[in-house]
């Protein structure tokens, strides 16, 4: 259904069944799920995450790859798609690397591939992004592959026991072939 996604130093493919204990590495990881929505200790838990990936694709509501260095076979870190209406040729973004690999881009050339895969062959027309208020990593990812930010839900949510902030960023078809003119 989907194919594999090849960046300059990247190579992402479908996230499979398979995958569980790399997505338990990842988000059992405390740095890893700081900012995010869930967190998981066991194999057994992680099963959780996995149907959800395996739900986004029978549904046709999103699609979530897993990646790794070019030519290596360790992953170190997952983006994709999620809640998308056709009908709104609308989907959300999401994307975590291990946290031995922040700092060198990665994740930015990883989620604009799923971008350019988002609006060349799903055929969205917007991209949307929810952060965590104090993301400001996050923030400055979207920031950088041309997203703007629309605006904060302020204590829109509860995470261990406190109101947290949801920050609301997006991307256009026609902001980011005008980003990838500009880059």
């Amino acid at each position: 259904m989907s194919p594999n996604l090849t960046t300059e130093r990247l190579e992402l493919r479908l996230i499979r069944s398979s995958d569980d204990a790399f997505i338990l590495q990842g988000l059992s990881d405390e740095r890893v799920t700081k900012y995010y929505a869930v967190h998981y200790h066991t194999l057994e838990e992680v099963q959780e995450q996995m149907k959800f990936y395996q739900e986004l694709i029978e549904s046709q509501t999103g699609i979530w790859w897993t990646f790794s260095l070019k030519g290596e076979s360790g992953l170190i870190g997952a983006c994709g798609f999620s809640s998308i209406e056709p009908e709104h040729r609308k989907g959300e973004i999401g994307f975590w690397l291990l946290p031995e690999y922040w700092g060198k881009g990665y994740i930015p050339e990883a989620a604009g591939a799923a971008i350019k895969y988002g609006f060349e062959n799903l055929n969205l027309n917007r991209i949307e992004a929810i952060v965590e208020g104090g993301n400001e990593q996050s923030e400055k990812v979207l920031q950088k592959i041309g997203f703007a930010c629309e605006g904060s839900l302020r204590e829109r949510e509860i995470k261990n026991g406190q109101f947290i902030d949801l920050v609301y960023y997006s991307i256009l078809r026609s902001t980011w072939t005008q980003h990838l003119h500009q880059a």
